[in-house]
Formats: structure tokens, sequence, C-alpha cells
């Protein structure tokens, strides 16, 4: 088995995308939110979890705690948090002990302390423009002064069979002399482009998906997973309700999957209870804010008051998405936001992984992921560089 470290671990769900993609053991996960770490700790018990800002645990602490040196470590993965980025420098050995520096700079520490035969991190799409794509230049930089060749790109989630378009900059690295590729479509579904300098690493492929498979030699991707074809086996609940049994058998290949080893109890299938005015807005709700009467708002982003599609991918789910007044997040069909389940759903989370803390620790736990599915895509193109045979 492959030994996995997931820095800036969250509840895990990257991290359990390697798991499920075979042949991976995640050993180690840290991040600086506990309730996020005792959701990792229960989804992944055999590995050492932290709870501490990540500048103030030494590597060696680590390395005593789970036994691992130089070199036992197979991948490390993780999603530095943004705000460290206006602060890279060049990589400095000292990094294990000063405090100032960058969170980014900790995973770059982590990779010269461990020295994996790969390296995967992932972060929002706009680093690829911030300082006019210099950032991303230094990034990768400093991956190759520690000895390993990179790349990006950025990917949606969409096409490998997340029910959401969530778009996220991947950058994918291993040992010099080595050769990777990044994770082919599994689904066809349409994606925008931002603009970086450098288009050909949009996304995997640069051509409309609508023209990738015009020949012969290729058979059509299946379409994207929609909203309905990922939650309309959930129970039918009200503003206010809430269920704890399946009440109807699942209907879609993505249904199947998720409920796969699911308990007989349905969990975090709660709906908000919403105010009477809310109630009334939800009911005028449509695509977007335009919709709404102008009497009944004030303000907000085009987005806010709007209804999901049912027959697309959602859109990206935030930390919100159980308040329509933030963000797209009205069910498709009924007049309330998203449950918690349906939003770990929307993330292609199995309905058997365990979420600690309150509801809302819950929601934004899950707003926060990455979408196991999407994990697992990337770990089976990091299970082809390392030589490994890919599981089907």
């Amino acid at each position: 088995m492959y030994k996995v470290m997931d820095l800036f671990c969250g509840t895990g769900g990257f991290s359990k995308g390697f798991e499920n993609a075979g042949e991976f053991e995640v050993v180690h996960g840290i991040d600086v939110l506990p309730i996020a770490v005792e959701t990792f700790k229960a989804n992944h018990p055999d590995a050492f979890a932290v709870a501490d800002d990540i500048r103030k645990v030494r590597r060696s602490e680590v390395a005593e705690a789970t036994g691992l040196r130089r070199g036992d470590v197979d991948v490390i993965i993780g999603g530095p948090p943004c705000q460290g980025f206006s602060s890279i420098r060049p990589f400095r050995s000292s990094a294990d002990d000063d405090p100032r520096n960058s969170l980014f700079e900790e995973f770059a520490s982590y990779v010269n302390y461990f020295r994996p035969k790969a390296l995967v991190m992932e972060n929002v799409v706009g680093l690829a423009t911030y300082e006019g794509g210099n950032t991303i230049d230094r990034i990768l930089e400093t991956f190759s002064s520690l000895g390993y060749d990179c790349d990006w790109r950025i990917l949606n989630a969409a096409n490998f069979g997340v029910p959401q378009k969530r778009e996220r900059l991947i950058i994918l690295g291993v040992e010099r002399g080595g050769s990777f590729q990044f994770p082919s479509f599994t689904h066809a579904s349409a994606s925008k482009t931002i603009g970086y300098k450098n288009k050909s690493r949009m996304h995997t492929y640069a051509a409309p998906v609508s023209t990738l498979f015009d020949t012969e030699d290729f058979d059509p991707l299946p379409s994207a997973v929609t909203v309905r074809e990922a939650i309309d086996d959930l129970p039918i609940v009200q503003s206010g309700e809430s269920s704890e049994c399946y009440s109807k058998p699942p209907r879609t290949d993505f249904q199947r999957a998720r409920r796969e080893n699911a308990p007989d109890e349905l969990t975090l299938h709660s709906s908000t209870r919403h105010s009477k005015k809310m109630m009334e807005i939800i009911r005028h709700s449509g695509d977007n804010i335009s919709c709404i009467p102008k009497h009944l708002i004030t303000s907000g982003f085009s987005s806010c008051y709007s209804r999901l599609r049912g027959d697309e991918p959602a859109v990206t789910i935030t930390v919100n998405f159980v308040h329509p007044s933030s963000n797209k997040c009205i069910h498709p069909d009924l007049d309330r936001a998203l449950t918690p389940r349906e939003g770990a759903r929307l993330q292609s989370f199995d309905d058997d992984f365990v979420f600690k803390g309150n509801r809302s620790q819950i929601v934004k736990q899950i707003g926060n992921a990455v979408p196991p599915l999407l994990g697992q895509a990337i770990a089976r193109s990091v299970l082809d560089a390392l030589g490994a045979p890919t599981p089907q």
C-alpha cells in the first residue's frame, strides 16, 4: 500500500478519494480545525491525526509518532489556504522552525522533510492568475528546487462524476525523471476558463467537450451527473422537517454507489426552518435573483435566493448551502434550501461517511471539502505515475 499524508486535511474528502481508489493507505492528517479533524479521524481511524496549526508542529514529531522517515511516505496531498500566497518566498531548509512562513511553505517543508514519490496540491482557480501568474510559477519553481517535476491544470469536478460544477486548481508532481498525466474525463460537461496567460492548462482537454469525441476512435462520455440524479432518491422533506429513513430504492448509478455501504438509518436529512418571509421569497425563486419581486429583497448577489436546476450539475456548493440568502441552494423541486445530506451528495460523499459536530459545523465541513470523486480521479493518475496497475 502506498502511504499518503493529507495536509490541511479538513474532513478528509481528498484523502477519502485516494483511499477509495485502492492501493493507498492514509497515514497522517493535520488541520487547524478540531471538529474537522474529528471527522477525519472517524473516517481514517488508523491515521495519525493532529488538530493544530501546522506551523506549530515539527516534522520530527510527526515522523516519531508515525514511525515514518524520509522516503517512507509515497504521496503528500493537501490544499494550503490561499492567505499565504502573497508572502511566498524562495524555499529555505529552516522552514520547519520559522513561524512566519506561509502555509504553502509548510507544505513544501513536509515535501522536503519526507521526500514523497509524488505530491498533489489543490487550491482555488484564482491562484492561476494571482500576481499575473507569477505566484503559481514560484510554487512550481519551489517544487523544482526540491527535485520534483510539476505541472498544473484546472479541473472541473463535474467531469469526474461529481454532480457539481466545481473548479479547482490541481498541481501534480513526481520525483524528477518520472512521468505523469492528469486524469482523463469520465463525464462530459461544458466548462468555463479563466484569463491565465497559458490557456492550455485550463483543462486536460483544450477543445470544447462537444468536439472531443467526434471520431470513431472514441465513445461519447456519459453526461455529467445532474442534481436530480444525485438526490431524488432521498425522502421528501419540507421546510423544518427531517427524515431518518430511506423511502425509495436508488434509481441511478450515482445513488447506488453513495448508498452501497450506508446504514439503514438516513442521517443529516433535515431541512432549515425558513421564516415566513423567506418562504415567500423561495416560492418566487428561479435561475437568479431577478426572479424575486423587488419589495421582498433589498440586495444580494445574482446567485442569491436562486433555485438549482434539476437537470444539470449544481453550481459550486459553499459553506452557506443551507441559506438561500447566501448562494444558489434552493431545491429544484421543493420550496426549501438543501439539507446537509443533499449537500454531501452533491459533493459526492458516500452516505456512510461520518461527519462530527453540530449541524452548522457539518454544513461548513461539507462546503469546504474536496469532493471524494475528484480526489479518486486524481489518485488514479498518481497510481499510474507510481507504476501501479489502476484498479478497475
